[in-house]
């Protein structure tokens, strides 16, 4: 007689993990809590740095670089947050003796920290856009006229993905080491690199304009699409190697 477990299908436990980590988020609030207030934290020192440039500094040359930066720094604290709690709780090694395919754990852990990154997105980025690009203060940062913001959504999907994808990977590398954040913050930036290098260019090009900014838009975010593409290919299939290390 055969008393082996049927087998669930890979749809089924990505959904109830899915499902798990939306519950205990909508429970704790503190992933999404904590990343939003930090990435307004963000914002306010941005505002403090800039409050000497004067009215003929235009904020819009940089204006790219510093979403993307607070984008960045946000991200990492929520990919930490994303599997502290599961491995200091023994959460993680329960999911490993439990029959789930590990490459599943994955795109569930992904999914969840794109999920948290973009509503992050949704209530900090229009206050970034509010101040430092529609012209909401104009004795400090000028004149403005921003870019069409669907071209801004398109590069933050891009990016919001790519660091959910090869970020979930690097956090469950790092969370066994001693020094977890610095050791993520170190394998973050130089992977993360192409893909921010590009993702600034398409974000510029956006808010910039001028002459051929949308064939240099679309170039951009079409790198930014094949390096997730591969990245996250090589991320899901690594991930079973990582996690029985």
């Amino acid at each position: 007689m055969d008393n082996s477990l049927p087998k669930i299908s890979s749809w089924r436990q990505y959904k109830a993990l899915l499902r798990k980590d939306i519950a205990q988020e909508l429970r704790t609030k503190e992933m999404v809590t904590s990343m939003g207030l930090y990435g307004i934290l963000v914002l306010v020192i941005y505002y403090i740095a800039l409050s000497q440039t004067g009215t003929e500094f235009d904020v819009t040359a940089i204006a790219a670089g510093l979403l993307l930066l607070m984008i960045v720094f946000t991200s990492m604290l929520g990919l930490n947050r994303s599997l502290i709690h599961e491995h200091d709780q023994g959460q993680l090694e329960a999911l490993l003796l439990a029959p789930i395919d590990r490459p599943v754990i994955f795109l569930a852990k992904a999914t969840t920290n794109f999920l948290f990154l973009a509503i992050v997105q949704v209530v900090v980025v229009p206050l970034f856009y509010l101040i430092y690009v529609s012209g909401a203060l104009p004795v400090l940062l000028g004149d403005i006229t921003p870019g069409p913001w669907w071209m801004t959504a398109i590069v933050l999907f891009l990016g919001a993905v790519g660091i959910a994808g090869v970020g979930t990977l690097l956090a469950t590398i790092s969370v066994n080491t001693a020094g977890r954040d610095f050791i993520l913050a170190v394998l973050f930036i130089p992977v993360m690199y192409p893909l921010l290098l590009v993702l600034v260019t398409a974000l510029n090009a956006a808010i910039m304009g001028g002459p051929g900014f949308e064939a240099t838009f679309w170039q951009m975010c079409a790198a930014a699409a094949f390096y997730n593409a591969v990245l996250i290919a090589v991320a899901y299939g690594l991930y079973d190697y990582i996690l029985g290390v």
